[in-house]
């Protein structure tokens, strides 16, 4: 998830980002306008929106990571989208995920660096997996997801710049946490998917290298295959942050963080296949997309995105009047019924 360019200063004004395609491909992507929601409504929730995550039907789950340049604190909110309603709880620290369980009211949530559940109903953090990247410094908990009880995260570097953040899995059968990779920056965009002869797959994105790619998993083994490269954006002058995959497995859908002044952001659904740019969906005066999530609301699947406000100075503000809003698009993916995404066992 974010935390991009710490040293830049976001003084392009009128910049139309561009899309990265498969230069051989002849397939015309297609661009859809996405929607503003009224929500967040706080400087300090609009600073840093992430994860997003369907929970039923119109309802969402997400994070705001942290409450301001200076924060150490962040939160988990819940959204309505018939009743165009949020709640928000504060967290002990900065979340990276927050993920729903099984049991109500409660989601594990990645926190600075320690894994633990929330409780919504009484406000609750409590902590079973501590010292993550404890020979480190500098680092937090960022992106992650899930199979079955087994849980695959990254870490990013707070100055993004050092290949020392880790990439873990948090092994259910054992309750083992072990170091997949350190040599990451901002882990971001993951999915694990089962190919047909069951063996698992991982998507991945470390922000800086603006590559996804995927990596055969063994999780009785803890161990990763070696990396192939699915969608590679190093020409693109955005930042491919959050990623999921579609239901059917064959598209991600990746938003871009383009950590300069633009008329929108660009959120993009590319065929794992050939590489080819299928969708673009555009967030008018935001161009720092975060996240994306699918949710069903008004009987069709929907896409949620993600923005932020993170990184810019008051004039690019100004320039960017939608920065940090929550946004809801029209997409073309079919619904074949139950729910959007599975619940954490726990």
């Amino acid at each position: 998830m974010a935390h991009y360019a710490i040293n830049r200063i976001m003084e392009r004004s009128a910049l139309n980002p561009s899309s990265t395609a498969n230069p051989k491909s002849s397939i015309m992507p297609e661009t859809r306008q996405a929607t503003a929601l009224s929500v967040p409504t706080t400087d300090a929730l609009r600073f840093l929106p992430e994860g997003p995550f369907a929970l039923r039907d119109s309802r969402f789950s997400w994070v705001g990571i942290q409450h301001g340049a200076d924060a150490t604190q962040g939160s988990l909110n819940l959204y309505d989208l018939a009743t165009q309603t949020n709640q928000s709880f504060d967290l002990p620290g900065r979340p990276g995920f927050a993920f729903p369980c099984t049991t109500a009211n409660r989601f594990l949530v990645g926190c600075e660096r320690s894994l633990g559940f929330f409780d919504t109903a009484t406000g609750t953090f409590e902590a079973f997996q501590e010292g993550i990247d404890g020979d480190v410094t500098n680092t937090i908990i960022n992106d992650g997801t899930f199979y079955e009880n087994n849980l695959v995260f990254g870490t990013k570097d707070l100055e993004f710049a050092t290949k020392k953040a880790g990439l873990y899995l948090y092994r259910g059968r054992d309750s083992k946490l072990i170091r997949l990779r350190d040599d990451q920056i901002c882990s971001n965009g993951k999915s694990i998917v089962k190919s047909d002869d069951g063996t698992l797959h991982l998507y991945d994105i470390d922000s800086p290298t603006r590559q996804i790619v995927r990596y055969s998993l063994d999780i009785d083994a803890a161990t990763l295959g070696e990396p192939t490269v699915v969608i590679d954006l190093t020409d693109d002058p955005a930042v491919p942050d959050g990623a999921i995959l579609t239901p059917d497995g064959k598209h991600v859908i990746v938003s871009m963080f383009l950590p300069d002044v633009a008329d929108f952001g660009t959120t993009r659904m590319y065929d794992l296949a050939s590489g080819d740019l299928i969708c673009e969906w555009q967030t008018p005066g935001s161009p720092q997309n975060t996240c994306p999530a699918l949710v069903r609301h008004d009987g069709k699947i929907q896409l949620v995105i993600t923005t932020a406000v993170e990184n810019m100075a008051p004039e690019a503000k100004a320039k960017c009047p939608n920065a940090g809003q929550l946004f809801l698009a029209e997409t073309d993916i079919a619904d074949h019924g139950g729910p959007i995404n599975e619940l954490y066992p726990a």
